[in-house]
């Protein structure tokens, strides 16, 4: 699942301790600082809706730092990954890289 949390206020403070939060569950798999309409954005795993549940009640509804949460539920995992191609700084002196394949 992915989640949309938005913080009660943004204090550097505040957003410290939710990263240390973060940080430390199991449950969050992978966790971002965001601009936007949300301040973080977590993929969260969970064997069942009701796990999910008792994580919530946990992890968000206990932490009065939190002022909303948004779940959205993954329906098929389409392209997976992180990888960024960069270009190295030699490339940009070689003419070649980049030019198409004959």
């Amino acid at each position: 699942m992915l989640v949309l949390v938005s913080l009660e206020r943004e204090r550097a403070d505040i957003i410290d301790r939710f990263k240390r939060v973060i940080k430390s569950s199991a449950e969050v798999v992978s966790g971002f600082y965001v601009t936007g309409d949300a301040d973080f954005v977590l993929y969260v795993t969970a064997r069942s809706m009701e796990d999910y549940e008792q994580f919530t009640r946990r992890f968000f509804y206990e932490n009065p730092d939190i002022k909303g949460v948004k779940t959205m539920v993954i329906m098929d995992r389409v392209k997976a990954g992180f990888a960024v191609p960069v270009e190295d700084a030699s490339d940009e002196m070689n003419p070649h890289v980049g030019a198409p394949k004959k």
